[in-house]
C-alpha cells in the first residue's frame, strides 16, 4: 500500500502558483496614516507603491487625470518590481488581506481607473482583469 502524507495547509489544490506576500514596509503606511503629505512620503520612500497610489488618488479626485495616470503607473511598476523580488512569476494571487500588498493593488486599480478616464480602453481592460485575477477582494473593495 502506498504511503500517504498529510496535505500541508498552505498547499494550493488548484495547482496554481502560491499567493505572493510582499514584505512589510510600515514606515510609508504609518506616515500616510499620520497625515504626512503623499508627495513627502513618495520622495522619502520612492519604492512605496502605496505612496504613489495615494498621489494617484489625490490627483484623480482633483480632476488631474493625466497626472493620476502617471502616478499610478509609477506605483504599479514599483509594485511589479517588489512582486518579482518576492518570487512572483507574472501571475497568481496577490491577496488584499495581506496589508503590504495593498499599495500595489491600489496602484493597479488607480491605473485602470485613469486609463479608462483618458480613453485607453485596452489598458483599462487589461489592468481591471489583472486586478480581479490578482485579488477579487481588492477589485470588489476598490471598485
Amino acid at each position: 500500500m502506498p504511503q500517504t502524507y498529510p496535505m500541508a495547509i498552505h498547499e494550493n489544490l488548484l495547482g496554481g502558483p502560491p499567493p505572493t506576500h510582499l514584505p512589510d514596509d510600515p514606515e510609508p503606511r504609518e506616515l500616510l496614516a499620520a497625515g504626512t503629505p503623499a508627495t513627502d512620503v513618495a520622495a522619502k520612500y520612492p519604492t512605496s507603491s502605496l505612496a504613489w497610489a495615494r498621489l494617484a488618488d489625490e490627483a484623480y479626485e482633483a480632476g488631474r487625470v493625466v497626472e493620476s495616470y502617471a502616478y499610478a503607473r509609477t506605483g504599479y511598476h514599483r509594485g511589479l518590481d517588489a512582486l518579482r523580488r518576492s518570487g512572483w512569476k507574472g501571475h497568481g494571487p496577490v491577496p488584499w488581506e495581506h496589508e503590504p500588498n495593498r499599495g500595489f493593488l491600489r496602484a493597479l486599480h488607480a491605473l485602470a481607473r485613469a486609463a479608462g478616464a483618458i480613453g485607453e480602453q485596452e489598458e483599462y481592460e487589461r489592468c481591471s482583469t489583472f486586478l480581479r485575477e490578482s485579488s477579487a477582494t481588492a477589485a470588489d473593495t476598490l471598485g
